[in-house]
């Protein structure tokens, strides 16, 4: 009798076997992996037809960041709040699209304990041009009762609680990539059998690497200690590491995920006219340094840890500094010394 070639497991596999390693587990948190799994190939059908249907530019909104809203941006929104809606492990949604939250109210949501919140499709400005974009996704244990309507204070944690995050890139493949405790693990679209496949287990984010990703448009804006750093990886030679190179595509996702494989630091600061930044805490910033912490890496807003910051609103916003433990080490290290002086 011949044997099944075991060796690629599917996103649906993996997070089974996960449920047999652990017998206590419930499954919600699988399940709802699984729903943000099915959401993101709808998502990708539609991102990689969007230069031959109508679906391109603006929706003729604007969104509560004051942004013009993209129609892909709209559809994107529309997948992860349905499908999330009508499974059967999500207790309410936030969106970076959406002023509130959505709390689901059908009797399965009240007693579902998880909420989910997510930037539907990150970098969207690069859709009409072809670049990476991607959807970041971060999910937590409600504080509120079970049997109840989910509340904002569900919504409201640091990111310390997450108990999973993960992001989707739609670019020359399709890589859905999360992270639990245990770990963090990537799935590429296997697009002959409609299925996401493990194909980067065990992610590691390396110590050091020799990319930088910051918007130099800016450096004249950025604090004294940035622009110390932003030398720093400027004059890396041979002879110290380097020579590094800087890489910044204007999507976080992309940017975030390549330094995540070969390591690297993605910085976007806060600028003089903007102190708080422009990333979101609860949507891209909790996610990718949970996601980055598990692997390795280090992510702070150049003054604590992503991850101890409280949030007080749906819509707050940080400066991130995130990557490659011993580059943001250096980091800090050039933010201390121009603080003293």
């Amino acid at each position: 009798m011949s044997t099944i070639n075991r060796k690629v497991l599917t996103l649906d596999e993996f997070t089974i076997q996960q449920l047999r390693n652990f017998p206590h587990a419930t499954g919600e948190l699988s399940g709802l992996l699984r729903d943000i799994g099915l959401a993101a190939k709808r998502v990708n059908v539609e991102v990689n037809k969007a230069g031959l249907v109508d679906i391109l530019g603006d929706a003729g909104s604007v969104n509560v960041q004051g942004e013009d809203v993209k129609k892909l941006d709209v559809f994107a929104n529309n997948q992860f709040t349905g499908v999330l809606q009508h499974g059967i492990s999500c207790a309410g949604v936030a969106s970076e699209e959406l002023d509130d939250f959505v709390a689901f109210d059908d009797a399965v949501s009240k007693n579902s304990k998880y909420v989910c919140l997510f930037d539907p499709l990150d970098g969207s400005g690069n859709i009409d041009v072809n670049v990476s974009i991607g959807t970041i996704f971060s999910i937590f244990r409600r504080v509120s009762e079970k049997g109840t309507i989910a509340v904002k204070e569900d919504f409201l944690q640091p990111g310390r609680n997450q108990v999973a995050a993960g992001y989707i890139v739609y670019g020359s493949s399709t890589m859905l990539v999360y992270a639990t405790r245990r770990g963090v693990n990537g799935f590429t679209l296997d697009p002959s059998i409609g299925e996401f496949c493990l194909s980067h287990p065990n992610i590691k984010c390396p110590e050091y690497g020799k990319i930088y990703s910051v918007n130099h448009g800016n450096y004249f804006a950025y604090e004294p200690g940035v622009q110390r750093y932003i030398q720093r990886c400027q004059n890396k030679s041979k002879d110290n590491g380097g020579p590094y190179t800087q890489r910044y595509i204007g999507s976080m996702v992309a940017d975030v995920h390549r330094n995540l494989i070969k390591g690297g630091i993605f910085m976007y600061p806060g600028t003089t006219d903007k102190p708080k930044g422009k990333l979101r805490l609860l949507y891209e910033c909790n996610p990718f340094a949970f996601i980055t912490e598990v692997a390795g890496g280090k992510a702070t807003n150049g003054k604590e840890r992503i991850l101890d910051i409280q949030p007080t609103e749906l819509h707050q916003r940080t400066p991130l500094f995130i990557g490659s433990k011993g580059m943001m080490e250096e980091l800090e290290e050039d933010m201390r010394m121009e603080q003293q002086n």
